[in-house]
């Protein structure tokens, strides 16, 4: 209709020309990956809802500098609409500079038409695409290294260390609805289950100090176990009330994923006569004597370890946990004749299938006399015994390497190795001055080298050895029970309870974690603050500051012996 509106037609074909070339793209792609920023703000009228995402309010950094939780962090606050997200460069002149010099060739009118379709494709078209593509790049890595610090928080738990066949009372505490206690044997069989009420009344509280002090005769009780949730504390105290004949721990035991466990499918076959109180009260027990073997029960995801793990990728975190967990089942081992079907399935070569055919037969035929009575399973093949024996344990087994990590398929080179010194494999793991006599170069062969040998020799010495470390009793500091009890320079006691690429969650017994930023763990630069704590590591922590209104308490390991 008019000269304008050609104009106006023309320019946009040039856009869509501009914008659909892959050297314009690759040109703005290395402009964002060397000058992009990731900036926030927040929405207007969202100030006070949004009042968790703060700190955010007004943010900008360089892009690739940005470390993984900040990004998940204002992802989730865009994503709840409290907070506006771009990743764009600082100013546009270096696009618009580098895409003139590519397009505009001289300065008649016509070039000027194209410089302002060239401005205008990549104000409207490229640079709303590109920050898409480096969203997604930044999404990407930030996923990647929070599933990493994820999984190394799973694995840290799983392998904590395990009190071992213990008889337990374990309670789940609780105010208004009671705490259910139950009693365990040293096998984790469920013996009794009641309801004590202390916080009730003072006639209550010495009822259920009475009722504990009784439970702790009758079964024989060695340790209790108490829940770290709500009224865990308190109810730690009543038990240090006790007085009870024999001498008895008391542990907080972690319940993350407890009240997950007691509603799923495992628990109501193990349980189907017990209600989901109970089911998370055995659950609790259980931990403390075998984490690892109780832990495998429940989905890793909901554990609660990680940081931001409902915003990665859950295709990508589901298959790190799981592989996760499959290592540290290996690498601990599992015992055979008293694993159960989850802790089977994760073996290597078996999963849920087999592992139900196991325990079927188990509970059939009874007990395995040895690993090589795995071949009567049926549907267990010779792949699937060759990838699983070595992780299987059969401790009443009369064949001694049945008990270690020595795969089935080199039992014949020990009995040499013990027909070379004199004598048979039982005396040869026992005796260390007859493994020193061993040649082990005599017994290289093309399909077992040194390495192998040495790992042999390694397991024969201390045959089927938990990795894990030795347990350990911890104790809060008895005058701190509420955030209100804090003041800044307390040195208190805490244990480790999360780890992420910003810091460590520390639990000092008074219901709210708290902080200790990677800045405050050591008078160096931390890039990593596992190259400092561990999870479930006990330490000493003083207080920095305490924010009574938002629940948040800065921790340092500065200055504290």
């Amino acid at each position: 209709a008019s000269a304008d509106e050609a104009l106006a037609g023309a320019r946009d074909i040039i856009a869509e020309r501009v914008s659909e070339n892959i050297g314009t793209r690759n040109v703005v792609r290395n402009i964002f990956r060397r000058k992009a920023h990731l900036s926030s703000a927040v929405v207007k009228g969202k100030e006070s809802e949004g009042h968790k995402f703060e700190s955010w309010f007004d943010w900008s950094e360089p892009a690739m500098r940005a470390p993984s939780h900040r990004i998940l962090a204002l992802l989730r606050g865009e994503e709840e609409g409290v907070l506006r997200v771009h990743v764009l460069p600082s100013d546009s002149d270096e696009a618009y500079a580098a895409l003139d010099k590519h397009y505009v060739r001289n300065s008649t009118e016509a070039a000027e038409q194209v410089r302002m379709a060239v401005h205008d494709s990549y104000k409207r078209l490229v640079e709303p695409s590109i920050e898409n593509e480096y969203r997604w790049v930044l999404k990407e890595r930030a996923d990647r290294e929070a599933i990493k610090v994820f999984a190394e928080n799973l694995k840290q738990l799983l392998l904590a260390p395990p009190l071992g066949q213990k008889r337990i009372l374990a309670i789940d505490p609780g105010f208004r609805t009671g705490c259910k206690t139950v009693c365990l044997d040293a096998q984790g069989q469920l013996l009794h289950n009641e309801t004590i009420y202390p916080f009730t009344s003072v006639r209550e509280e010495r009822a259920a100090i009475a009722k504990l002090e009784a439970l702790v005769e009758a079964f024989h009780i060695e340790a209790i176990a108490i829940g770290n949730g709500t009224a865990g504390r308190e109810t730690e105290e009543v038990v240090q009330r006790c007085r009870f004949n024999r001498k008895v721990i008391a542990v907080s035991v972690s319940e993350a994923g407890a009240s997950v466990y007691s509603a799923s499918d495992v628990a109501r076959r193990e349980f189907p006569d017990y209600d989901v109180t109970v089911r998370g009260a055995v659950s609790i027990g259980r931990r403390l004597m075998d984490p690892l073997s109780e832990l495998v029960k429940i989905d890793p995801k909901s554990i609660g370890v990680g940081q931001y793990q409902h915003d990665v990728d859950q295709k990508m975190l589901a298959a790190s946990l799981a592989d996760t967990v499959e290592s540290c089942v290996n690498s601990v081992g599992v015992e055979l004749n008293t694993a159960s079907r989850e802790l089977l399935s994760y073996v290597s070569g078996i999963g849920p299938a087999l592992a139900d055919k196991i325990v079927n037969h188990r509970n059939l035929h009874g007990a395995f006399a040895s690993r090589q009575a795995l071949h009567d399973v049926k549907g267990l093949g010779d792949r699937a015994f060759e990838q699983c024996a070595g992780f299987l344990r059969v401790r009443e087994s009369a064949n001694p390497l049945d008990r270690s990590a020595v795969h089935p398929e080199r039992y014949a080179l020990v009995e040499r190795m013990a027909k070379s010194v004199g004598t048979d494999v039982q005396t040869l793991m026992s005796d260390k001055g007859l493994r020193t006599d061993i040649r082990l170069q005599d017994f290289v062969t093309a399909d077992c080298g040194m390495p192998t040998l040495q790992d042999i020799m390694k397991e024969l010495e201390k045959p089927g050895l938990d990795p894990r470390a030795r347990f350990e009793v911890f104790e809060f500091d008895k005058n701190v029970t509420r955030i209100e009890d804090l003041q800044p320079g307390m040195v208190l006691p805490g244990i480790v309870t999360n780890i992420t690429a910003f810091g460590a969650f520390v639990d000092i017994g008074v219901h709210q974690d708290g902080l200790v930023h990677i800045s405050q763990m050591a008078n160096r630069r931390v890039n990593d603050p596992s190259e400092v704590v561990h999870l479930h590591q006990h330490l000493k922590v003083k207080v920095l500051d305490v924010d009574l209104r938002r629940h948040r308490i800065s921790l340092t390991l500065k200055g504290v012996e």
